[in-house]
């Protein structure tokens, strides 16, 4: 029997690829970043060709390290950034534009015209979703107006949509030679284009924004047994190995953690931070900001669904600190910078850079800094960028306790974020629950990994996924009720300051 798990883990920032042991611990890695493309205020986009290549890199820089052989992985995982969106060729597999990233605002118009004729939420019954720019539908459609050729492609069904798992995942099982063009559950559920009850493509949608339905990918489990193709030995592993597990990150996340039963929740802080509610099989409309959204699918078992409120920028506003205004080094430091001082001495930084997500939904909003006087310095700068990300998250709870009924009792987190101590620490003040690490804290990768191994027979169920689960740290609430409330109450007033700047 194979003796591991390996998953592509394709982020906002980097690729990576990591290779697993049955206990779920980490025996080789390699990561690359690929360049952020920013053509305009608002637009950022990425080149699939560059993340593409990255990818192949880093599968054999994670073999080459560890002494891992392709031959000796039982299957492969893909992991992505959601909502980020390529259209190309079928037949050379060329890009007609760059992929439209997540966090992108270029479609603000096209969705505005959507919003004119039936409101924001025209198609959240059916989806789930507001009308947002954050949404890959809306996104291919721009790609299609703009680039005649894309367009002409797709009216003669020689173009592919996908988001960046379509595209590995294609590109991993022969590419122009036969590459399976599927997309699963978690991220079809992203493009507002997929009916959740059905998990089809729906067809009046698809319509409405002029998206011919040939293009886009078939819809399938997150660990599906019925495998969508094996790599080419001529390929990055040099073996054949199938492909079988797919989860958009942040559902790999809920699934890393071990998150199964509903009432369950976690939050991963990375470029942005999202928080994901268990809600068990059937989907709970939001009334309070949040989306309906898939949890995951196992093949051959019902979909569970969740609530999530998504952040678009968290730790990216730390790089933005580190490259934009250069106080900082590398991204580590902001800890230290923060810790020099005990509070922001009245600063909020609202990271609104292209609108603001969950419970908000403003895409006129930009980003402010409020609360400044003579007194402040980098040290509160700083610490103001940490906390942001902190009241952002109770911005989310707030509204999940009221959609769920529930009250949250304890967060389980992970991200490149949960290294930062002062962070945590003021993320469970802020909640006034604890906040738990677990030991392996790449649960992303971990989850896209639990998903090819489940589909695949390495690992039984859930029951021997959940027993890999390990605490590392705990942070308990330690801070005056009163001050809690009156630090959020003017984070409310900062965010308010963002409204209104665009059209």
């Amino acid at each position: 029997m194979p003796e591991y798990i390996g998953a592509v883990d394709q982020g906002t920032t980097s690729s990576r690829f990591i290779i697993f042991d049955h206990e779920g611990r980490i025996v080789g890695q390699d990561q690359k970043e690929h360049r952020q493309i920013f053509p305009q205020p608002g637009w950022v986009e990425h080149d699939p060709l560059e993340i593409w290549q990255n990818t192949q890199m880093v599968i054999q820089g994670a073999l080459a390290k560890s002494g891992i052989k392709g031959s000796q992985l039982a299957a492969v995982g893909i992991t992505n950034q959601r909502e980020t969106t390529v259209v190309w060729d079928r037949n050379s597999g060329r890009p007609f534009y760059k992929a439209i990233v997540w966090q992108c605002a270029r479609t603000h118009d096209i969705c505005r015209r959507l919003m004119a004729e039936g409101g924001q939420d025209r198609f959240r019954d059916r989806t789930g979703l507001p009308v947002s720019t954050y949404f890959s539908g809306p996104k291919i459609k721009w790609i299609l107006d703009t680039v005649p050729e894309a367009r002409q492609a797709a009216a003669k069904g020689e173009a592919l949509f996908g988001t960046m798992e379509t595209w590995i995942i294609w590109w991993l099982t022969g590419g122009p030679k036969g590459g399976a063009h599927v997309t699963d559950v978690t991220n079809a559920g992203r493009t507002l284009l997929m009916d959740l009850h059905s998990l089809e493509w729906d067809e009046e949608i698809c319509n409405i924004l002029d998206i011919p339905p040939s293009g886009l990918p078939r819809i399938v489990p997150s660990s599906d047994s019925a495998t969508w193709g094996p790599t080419s030995e001529q390929g990055p592993l040099g073996a054949r190995v199938p492909v079988c597990g797919a989860v958009g990150d942040q559902q790999a996340a809920l699934v890393g953690q071990a998150c199964f039963e509903p009432g369950e929740a976690k939050n991963t802080y990375g470029t942005g931070c999202f928080l994901l509610l268990h809600t068990g099989h059937q989907p709970i409309p939001s009334q309070h900001g949040l989306l309906t959204t898939l949890a995951y699918q196992f093949s051959g078992r019902k979909p569970s669904y969740c609530l999530e409120g998504a952040i678009a920028i968290a730790g990216a506003l730390v790089q933005w600190l580190r490259d934009n205004l250069g106080l900082i080094r590398d991204a580590e430091e902001v800890e230290s910078l923060a810790a020099q001082v005990t509070d922001t001495a009245g600063v909020y930084v609202v990271p609104a850079f292209s609108g603001l997500l969950a419970p908000y939904w403003r895409p006129d909003a930009r980003g402010v800094i409020t609360g400044l006087t003579r007194y402040a310095n980098k040290h509160h700068l700083a610490r103001a960028v940490l906390e942001a990300t902190a009241y952002q998250t109770r911005d989310i709870v707030e509204a999940m306790n009221k959609d769920s009924g529930v009250d949250l009792s304890k967060l389980k987190v992970d991200g490149g974020m949960v290294a930062n101590e002062l962070l945590m620490q003021f993320q469970s003040d802020m909640l006034d629950v604890p906040v738990i690490r677990p030991q392996v804290a790449e649960t992303t990768c971990l989850g896209a990994a639990y998903a090819a191994g489940i589909a695949s027979g390495y690992w039984s169920g859930r029951e021997e996924l959940r027993n890999n689960w390990v605490e590392d740290k705990r942070w308990t609430p330690n801070m005056d009720p009163e001050l809690r409330e009156a630090k959020y109450e003017k984070w409310k007033m900062a965010v308010e300051r963002t409204y209104g700047w665009v059209e």
